[in-house]
């Protein structure tokens, strides 16, 4: 069974680097500052959402965020994978679906009603792995963002 640790404020020095490489990787460009600030409040303990660490907590080999909502939709608080990643020397052992599974259940039983995630369209990978995971496409909706 893999470790998962919630993170907390001194955890920040082994989140950045875990974090930089996902960053790199899908391309997304917020600078070091603004990382830390986006982080902060998590590590801290906001109720919007929490990150935890995977693997050792000395040493983890990835993160997975969760962000917090609410749905009338789905009868109360739902949940959103915001970020997960695995350091790719490690991938391909099935951390990241034992991850999910255990953390699903988990906020399921803290009564949380649903658990969402965004995934690229053309992504075949990363939909065949969430679907294995009982995430279900829909098929009638599609996220849009405003940026503000």
């Amino acid at each position: 069974m893999t470790a998962v640790h919630l993170a907390k404020p001194d955890d920040l020095a082994r989140l950045g680097p875990l974090v930089d490489a996902f960053h790199q990787e899908m391309g997304i460009g917020l600078d070091q500052a603004e990382r830390d600030a986006a982080i902060a409040p998590l590590l801290q303990g906001s109720p919007h959402g929490v990150v935890y660490l995977i693997g050792p907590q000395r040493a983890p080999i990835g993160y997975v965020i969760i962000s917090f909502g609410w749905s009338l939709a789905y009868g109360g608080m739902d949940g959103r994978v915001d970020e997960i990643f695995i350091r790719a020397g490690v991938r391909g052992r099935g951390i990241g679906s034992e991850v999910i599974a255990g953390l699903s259940k988990a906020l399921g039983q803290a009564g949380l009603k649903a658990l969402h995630l965004d995934i690229g369209r053309d992504d075949s990978k990363a939909q065949a792995f969430y679907e294995k995971l009982r995430f279900q496409r829909r098929d009638t909706h599609m996220c849009m963002t405003m940026k503000l």
